[in-house]
């Protein structure tokens, strides 16, 4: 069964996506523990135009990462509000529904998920990604060496 093109946003401004993103839900990967729990994204824009990824779990009070680079799929694509984004590749092994809140409405999530259900993704794979309170000491702990493992889906 050959799959549909995915759906790129037009006209993005990169620079409106920079920033922190919160996970809501994803498929569960490789590249994050299954526990992990206050998940999120951090993009920061290089000066050759590509974006230096942070991504970042807690797992038993404990900071795991990875970093890597990314670059923009589609330079000419629709401005979009850039308030919750859904992450995807065109294997359709991966996806991520983010937000630059660390909750969202229920009627987003679902308007989300029908739209990767849409562009072919198994939204039966999607979990929640948990939210706990972390104390600040916690939540600012410096870089360490170690990270997820495996290599950045970005």
């Amino acid at each position: 069964m050959s799959q549909k093109t995915m759906e790129v946003v037009k006209n993005l401004d990169i620079k409106r996506y920079m920033g922190r993103w919160y996970e809501i839900a994803s498929f569960p990967s490789r590249f994050q523990p299954r526990n992990g729990v206050n998940t999120r994204a951090t993009y920061t824009l290089n000066e050759d135009g590509t974006v230096h990824v942070l991504n970042e779990t807690f797992t038993d009070g404990k900071r795991g990462f990875i970093e890597g680079t990314a670059y923009e799929a589609d330079p000419q694509s629709d401005e979009a509000k850039l308030k919750y984004a859904l992450i995807g590749q065109p294997s359709r092994n991966y996806l991520w529904v983010l937000c630059r809140q660390t909750h969202m409405d229920d009627e987003i999530y679902n308007q989300l998920v029908q739209k990767a259900k849409d562009e072919g993704y198994d939204v039966s794979k999607l979990h929640k990604t948990h939210k706990a309170i972390l104390h600040l000491k916690e939540m600012t702990l410096p870089r360490t060496p170690k990270a997820f493992g495996g290599s950045n889906p970005f």
